[in-house]
Formats: structure tokens, C-alpha cells, sequence
């Protein structure tokens, strides 16, 4: 029986393993899955609102079982553990807060002598492929509304957070959820994608990379099944000359260091008026060099392994090349001690002097690291921040309104803040265009891809 290991980042150890799910064993899941479906339908949203209210509970209780957890499995510091417990409680009880309204039948208006309605139908067995990154917000934010939506849901994590699937399916057995309505499975590559071209699918919701996304594709192909992909991001910042310096530096600097730089829409490439280029160099550097780089179980620790030493790596060549090219790095690494070749510890990083011809400004780095260029106008900055393959986030630093007002539309990108970055709000789409992936999740319009429409022709005259 073959098995799959989450080695922890922190040393290299095995941290948990669990077998594969073997054919008989699938086929059982899904089976059930199915059966379980048609009577969780029949339950009405409120019924299903409560259930997960009372899962987001138990969840909410195991927040520091949890902050140890992801420490171990992914390296996230036990001091930010806890964030991603207020994260996914964040989400799921505003799609729980929205779900009656966002679910009501649509009324197209009056016509004499018809009843006329849209209603949302469930899909049917939604499978939820998960991410190690932000292991509970990114599975929470299609299992919740695929719930509500009146689906059942099977739920296959990334290996390297194989434990974060056993506690979403111990909150939904402590809310006492119906036998089927949610599981968890385990799977190899190969398996997976056999299972979402078997006819057991009716929808797969997938964070991943792009050659993940791929995969999906054409695993799916043929079965006629709607694909959720996000497939990561590139994301840009623009800080225009009017900025507040300094809550920009700091803001930044928690978007490309967080999670270690590890999130789809973390900051990975800034353009700043060049009025202010030195200034906003400096600053980076300064906050990125003051990190505590270290075992994410110490208190100290804000700054925790990436998730293997392979990524760590990927992205020091990145930077090396770069230098290479002419790049010029800003944060003294060598006062990271743990940051080494082939360790999974690394230091954060500020690069100048960065081009477009450069790895490091277009592929995705999922690392601490950071590349800046200076620009002369909104019109250069706008058209190097569309130079990506991805179109997740992309973030305006400026105290003009109007002038973020007449960017935002020109920008290829799935969301546009103003003044933040790396920051889900659950009330608004979460999607993305070009490499980024397709289709969209949370707020109302979640629920429109979590369901079909199904229409009532009703003629009440026949005279």
C-alpha cells in the first residue's frame, strides 16, 4: 500500500503519513457521497447554515492545536497560527451571513399569466483539491459554499498539510453533519486525476499551480464538469509619488515577507515613482533585515522556514541570476545564519535594479523576496504591471482617490486594492484572469459557481 509523507520544514523529519486511498476505497466515498447529496439538498439553507456554523465552531476551539500543526507541516510561525483560524472563521461566516439571500430563487419580473423563477440547484459532489500555503482559508473558501449550495463535498489536501483535512473533518463530525455530506480522501497524483475523469466528479475546485491547473484540465476533459482553478499570481504594487511612505513601506514589506512570500497574492514586484525609489529601497531593507529568522514553534520567530529546501533554493537562484544580470540585493543576508544552500530557511530579500528580462520579475517566486523598479508616470507603471502571464491582485499606494480610480480599470488583474495588499475580503469575488486560472469564489456571486441554473415556466392561463 503505497503512503504519503508530510516531512515538516522545520528539520527534514516526517512529520505524518498516511495511506492511499485504494479503488474499493474510493469507490465506497464517493458512493456515499452521492447517496448523502440528494437528502442534503432537501434540507433547507438555514438548516445548512447551521451545521457549519456549529463546524466554524470546533474549528475556532482547536486554534492552538492548530497554530502547532501548520508550524510543523508548513513552517508558519506558532505565533501566526492563530491568523489563519480568524481567516477562515472570517470567510465562512460571512458566506454562512449570506447564503439565504445569495441562494433565493431569481424573479425575472411579472408577466401576466406565467409564474416565472431561476433557482440555484446544487451541482452535486464537489471535490475541493487544497493547497499547504493557507491550508484551512483556501479549503474553506469553496467547502462552505459548496455546503450551503446544498452539494456534498470531498476534500483531497496537499501532502504536505495531510493533518489540516482531519481537523475540518473533526469540527463537521463534531457539528454533526450528515454521514457523507463531507469527507476527506487521500491521494497520489495519478489516482486524482483518474477520479475527476471517472464520472464521480460534478465539480472540481483546485488552488494550485499552473501545471496543476493543466492537469485538471485534462483530467476533466470529456466529463463536461465546471473547473474552479486559481493558479497563483505574480502581483504587482504601484506606490505613486503622493503615497504615505512609511505605512507603505510597512505595508509592503508584510505583503512580500509574510507566510515567508508564500501566497498567491503576496507582493513578488513594485514599481515607485522614482522621485521617492531610494527612499522606499531603504525602507524595505531595513524591515526585512530586522525579521527573526528561525524555528516557527519559538515565540520570537516571525519569520519561518519555506516549505522544502527545493523551493528555498528556486528562489536563491532567482536572486543570484539576477545579481548576475546586474541586480543589486539590499538586505544583508549573511546575518541569517540559518540561511543556507539546501536549507528550507530563508532570509528575506530587496532587489533593485531589476528588469523585465529577469526571473525573479516574472515568474512566480513564492518566496520572501521582492523586485523593484522605478517608473516616471502612471502609464509606464500601468504597462509593466500588465507585462505578467498572472492577473490575481494588484495593489495602488496613493492618497488620490481619483487617481487609483482611473488606474484601476486598466489593469489586468482579478482584484485592485488601494492602499493594502495580501487581503481576501470574503464579501467581494475572489478570481483572477490569464494564468491566474478561472472562476471565482466568495461573496454572492461564489454561489453562482457552486450551483446551475435551473428555470420554472409556469403558463397559469389556458383560456
Amino acid at each position: 500500500m503505497s503512503k504519503i509523507q508530510c516531512i515538516s520544514p522545520i528539520d527534514g523529519s516526517m512529520y505524518a503519513e498516511r495511506p492511499v486511498a485504494d479503488a474499493e476505497q474510493v469507490a465506497t466515498l464517493f458512493a456515499r457521497s452521492k447517496t448523502a447529496q440528494h437528502s442534503w439538498a432537501q434540507l433547507t439553507v438555514a438548516q445548512r447554515c447551521e451545521f457549519c456554523s456549529t463546524a466554524v465552531d470546533a474549528m475556532v476551539s482547536m486554534k492552538e492545536r492548530i497554530a502547532q500543526e501548520l508550524a510543523w507541516q508548513m513552517g508558519r510561525p506558532i505565533s501566526q497560527g492563530p491568523g489563519e483560524v480568524g481567516g477562515l472563521e472570517e470567510r465562512a461566516r460571512h458566506m454562512i451571513s449570506i447564503a439565504e439571500a445569495s441562494l433565493q430563487p431569481l424573479d425575472p419580473g411579472e408577466k401576466p399569466g406565467f409564474v416565472r423563477k431561476i433557482s440555484h440547484e446544487p451541482l452535486g459532489v464537489v471535490m475541493t483539491i487544497a493547497p499547504w500555503n493557507f491550508p484551512f482559508m483556501t479549503a474553506l473558501n469553496s467547502v462552505i459554499p459548496a455546503l450551503l449550495a446544498g452539494n456534498t463535498v470531498v476534500l483531497k489536501h496537499a501532502a504536505n498539510t495531510l493533518l489540516v483535512a482531519e481537523r475540518i473533518q473533526d469540527a463537521f463530525d463534531k457539528a454533526c453533519l450528515p454521514e457523507g455530506v463531507f469527507q476527506h480522501i487521500v491521494l497520489d497524483h495519478s489516482t486524482t486525476s483518474e477520479l475527476i475523469g471517472s464520472g464521480n466528479v460534478d465539480m472540481v475546485c483546485f488552488t494550485g499551480s499552473v501545471g496543476g491547473g493543466k492537469a485538471m484540465e485534462e483530467a476533466a476533459a470529456g466529463q463536461f464538469i465546471p473547473l474552479g482553478l486559481e493558479l497563483g499570481g505574480k502581483d504587482p504594487a504601484y506606490v505613486r509619488a503622493d503615497c504615505n511612505l512609511s505605512y507603505t513601506i510597512e505595508n509592503l514589506a508584510d505583503g512580500a515577507f509574510f507566510n515567508s512570500g508564500q501566497s498567491c497574492c503576496s507582493i513578488e514586484r513594485i514599481y515607485v515613482h522614482e522621485s521617492i525609489h531610494d527612499e522606499l529601497v531603504a525602507g524595505l531593507a531595513t524591515v526585512g533585515q530586522a525579521y527573526v529568522l528561525g524555528n516557527p514553534l519559538e515565540a520570537t520567530t516571525n519569520l519561518g522556514p519555506m516549505i522544502s529546501p527545493a523551493a528555498a533554493d528556486f528562489v536563491r537562484k532567482q536572486v543570484a541570476d539576477a545579481v548576475a544580470a546586474g541586480a543589486k540585493t539590499h538586505v544583508d543576508t549573511s546575518q541569517f545564519t540559518l540561511d543556507q544552500p539546501g536549507s528550507a530557511y530563508m532570509a528575506p530579500q530587496v532587489l533593485s535594479d531589476v528588469t523585465h528580462e529577469m526571473s525573479i520579475m516574472m515568474d512566480e517566486s513564492f518566496g520572501p523576496v521582492v523586485g523593484v523598479i522605478k517608473v516616471s508616470s502612471d502609464d509606464e507603471a500601468i504597462a509593466l504591471m500588465n507585462d505578467s502571464d498572472f492577473g490575481l491582485t494588484a495593489g495602488i499606494w496613493t492618497e488620490d482617490l481619483d487617481a487609483a480610480e482611473r488606474i484601476a480599470p486598466q489593469l489586468e488583474t482579478g482584484t485592485v486594492f488601494m492602499n493594502r495588499c495580501d487581503y481576501l475580503d470574503p464579501a467581494l469575488a475572489w478570481t483572477g484572469v490569464k494564468d491566474t486560472g478561472r472562476g471565482c469564489s466568495l461573496s454572492a456571486m461564489g454561489f453562482d459557481a457552486l450551483t446551475r441554473p435551473k428555470s420554472f415556466h409556469f403558463k397559469t392561463s389556458t383560456d
